[in-house]
């Protein structure tokens, strides 16, 4: 399977997915509340799962700071060799090279970019439970339901 076709199913499973989650109300959504605000319907944060993606886009950004320079002094020493030779593709070589050491780049920030976005993320989230946690027990509410 290329990757193309492999991104698509991935991308239409995806979105089927969240689709479901959100536009699907169960009839009874049990154990919360009242009007359906504790049921499975609501969002909710994996944290395996957001784990598992986070350590996945550190391990890409590691590796494509070594692997996506492989070609790059190759690519260089060709560039320099067919302009002195007069060839103008070794102008479009280093073009390429560049855009190339560009794009990288890209990838590595946006991965890093993600990595740490999670992190925070559950990170944040964790925090956040624990107080409100907090907050709940310590309210005049705590004192109504005892």
């Amino acid at each position: 399977m290329s990757f193309d076709e492999e991104w698509s199913t991935a991308r239409a499973t995806a979105a089927a997915n969240v689709s479901m989650r959100l536009d699907h109300v169960p009839a009874d959504p049990g154990g919360g509340g009242g009007g359906g605000s504790g049921g499975s319907g609501d969002l909710e944060i994996n944290q395996d799962h957001i784990g598992a993606i986070g350590s996945e886009a550190y391990k890409l950004h590691t590796r494509l700071l070594t692997d996506g320079k492989h070609a790059a002094t190759a690519s260089a020493e060709a560039a320099g060799a067919l302009t002195k030779e007069g060839f103008a593709g070794g102008a479009a070589l280093a073009k390429v090279s560049a855009t190339w050491e560009s794009q990288v780049k890209t990838l590595v920030a946006a991965c890093a970019t993600i990595s740490n976005g999670l992190n925070y993320s559950l990170s944040s989230h964790a925090k956040e439970e624990q107080q409100l946690h907090a907050d709940f027990t310590a309210s005049a509410i705590d004192t109504y339901l005892k």
